[in-house]
């Protein structure tokens, strides 16, 4: 419970520094020397102030969210792909010694 107050607080904290930000940019662009990069930081900071209160509602809305079964389930492994060597003795041999490294391939 704590830890929500704490990320509510933050995001408040946050909304209300953005909104004073925003205030005073938007005083730099009516001064006279303003540009319209202080009119596009007006529009900017509110948008980053509600930041974090949309990832702890994406968060939230999340984790409350009733789980799928079927795509909690895990995939079931592909199937092995089959290899026809017969036609050539030179990569079966191969095949063969690249089995016998594999059996005796310690465990990591």
């Amino acid at each position: 419970m704590l830890r929500k107050v704490v990320i509510v607080g933050v995001s408040l904290l946050s909304l209300v520094a953005a909104c004073a930000l925003a205030w005073w940019q938007w005083d730099r662009f009516t001064e006279a020397n303003g540009t319209f990069q202080n009119l596009g930081y007006v529009l900017q900071w509110p948008l980053f102030g509600l930041a974090p209160a949309y990832m702890f509602w994406r968060w939230h809305r999340l984790r409350t969210r009733p789980q799928d079964p079927v795509a909690a389930a895990p995939p079931p492994p592909p199937p092995r792909p089959v290899i026809d060597d017969s036609g050539d003795d030179e990569l079966a041999a191969y095949n063969r010694y690249l089995a016998r490294l594999h059996e005796n391939q310690e465990p990591r």
